[in-house]
């Protein structure tokens, strides 16, 4: 190795060992500079530093120990628990006074001055206590109507209830029948549209059948659509019944049509006519009525129709008319169906039309004009009145109840 390289390799050792010499000193320098600028002036309090004058001494000590770091990060506020109120002492009561007079627990304390209570008066029922029942089946039966059950929110008068949907309503070819439950009176009653009862529990049932027909598909949308309707005014909450109801139409319009029966018995005159003055004297003697239809009729002691005297021919019978009215014939007629104990009733209707053929001169006889027996007139009352009376019976719809009455109108 020659002295150059020697030279060389010395140099650069030299500047090795320069560089490390400098950036050492650097180091030591930044370290210090550092430690000049972070070190605290004076002692932190929270930290309790050793070099802190002593502190004024206190009746508790609360600083930590030298050694126990807090972090900032990791404080919480001290929870300061609400201060209670110390209850007042009850004032003091005699050991006497004590023993005599029992104290009942706070929460069932009696009133100090009870209300008197009368045992006549009974109790009054929550407002909101109604009857779990529904309406009889004679104000509506769910066999022979419709019904939607509609609960109010409010009490609200049935003359509004029942005027509600009007004009609507009278587009049906079925009747349609509002029933509402009396509070006061604890029972269920039709609604007229001039009644003032405040309901808040209302039952409406549309007759599936009267003697136009079974209900039909458009009646049925329009009152349902309607039923809806009223509830929304009403702000009520309305059921309507999810069932066949055009299947139970027809079902009960076959039952009707099989019972649905008008007998009627001709006084047919034998020459000379009827003068319409001894018709009426002869009507009213019986107890019948001439009513705007144009027919005497015989009601029983509650109001019911029980039979009807009209003209054989085509002329209605008018208060005014009848004064000079003559005819060749009378015709007396039972409604079947709407008439209670019939065979009875036939019986009293055939013994009256006997006797205006005897006043007026008249044979009885049949829609053929052919005479009327005793023996035709039994088979009569059996056959075309007693057995339909019974098939009613059977099918849970007596001759002659409200609810038959409904039926065939």
């Amino acid at each position: 190795m020659t002295e150059l390289q020697m030279g060389l390799i010395g140099l650069g050792a030299a500047a090795v060992a320069g560089v490390l010499g400098y950036n050492k000193w650097q180091e030591m320098r930044q370290r210090k500079l550092a430690q000049a600028v972070l070190k605290p002036h004076h002692d932190d309090v929270l930290l309790g530093g050793r070099n802190a004058p002593p502190a004024e001494p206190s009746a508790v000590d609360v600083r930590s120990e030298p050694e126990i770091r807090i972090e900032p990060e990791a404080f919480e506020p001290e929870r300061v628990e609400p201060m209670l109120a110390e209850p007042e002492p009850e004032p003091a009561v005699p050991e006497t006074a004590a023993a005599e007079i029992p104290v009942a627990p706070p929460a069932f304390r009696a009133s100090p001055d009870p209300l008197p209570v009368d045992d006549d008066i009974p109790p009054a029922a929550p407002v909101n206590a109604l009857p779990a029942g529904e309406p009889p089946v004679e104000l509506l039966d769910p066999r022979l109507e419709y019904v939607v059950a509609m609960d109010l929110v409010e009490a609200v008068p049935a003359r509004q209830i029942v005027r509600s949907q009007r004009e609507v309503l009278h587009r049906l070819g079925k009747p349609v029948h509002w029933i509402g439950y009396n509070e006061a009176a604890r029972e269920w009653q039709r609604l007229t549209s001039d009644s003032e009862l405040e309901i808040r529990r209302l039952r409406v049932g549309l007759q599936l059948v009267n003697r136009l027909g079974p209900l039909s598909d458009g009646d049925l949308t329009m009152f349902s659509n309607a039923m809806r309707v009223l509830a929304d005014e009403l702000m009520a909450v309305v059921d309507l019944p999810a069932i066949r109801v055009l299947d139970q139409a027809a079902e009960v319009d076959r039952f009707c049509a099989a019972v649905d029966l008008e007998i009627g018995l001709n006084l047919i005159s034998r020459g000379i006519p009827f003068p319409g003055t001894k018709i009426r004297a002869l009507a009213e003697a019986a107890g019948m009525v001439l009513g705007i239809d144009g027919l005497f009729t015989r009601y029983d002691d509650d109001g019911r129709a029980l039979f009807s005297l009209q003209n054989y021919e085509n002329t209605q019978f008018t208060a005014d008319a009848i004064r000079t009215l003559t005819t060749h014939g009378l015709t007396f007629l039972l409604d079947v169906p709407r008439v209670e104990n019939g065979e009875r009733v036939f019986v009293q209707m055939t013994d009256l039309a006997r006797r205006f053929g005897e006043a007026l001169q008249g044979a009885l006889v049949d829609d053929n004009r052919q005479p009327l027996n005793d023996a035709q007139l039994d088979h009569i009352r059996r056959e075309f009145i007693g057995k339909p009376q019974a098939t009613m019976a059977a099918f849970g719809v007596p001759a002659g109840s409200p609810r038959a009455r409904r039926l065939f109108s």
